[in-house]
């Protein structure tokens, strides 16, 4: 299970279920959005390798 997390900017964090997110390096307000289950491959792999995911919305209207 994943947390989800949006912050003001609509930036996404993607942590473990429970995992603090004062430990992700990330600052800002974050309002948890959902518990998710399942997520994508890219977004599993970089929570199991560094703690968590985050994708800046700038980065996603670049594409």
């Amino acid at each position: 299970m994943f947390d989800v997390y949006l912050n003001n900017k609509r930036d996404l964090l993607v942590v473990r279920e429970g995992f603090p997110i004062h430990l992700t390096g990330t600052s800002g307000r974050w309002r948890r959005k959902r518990k998710a289950s399942s997520v994508s491959d890219e977004i599993r792999s970089a929570v199991e390798s560094q703690g968590y995911y985050m994708r800046k919305l700038c980065e996603l209207k670049a594409n």
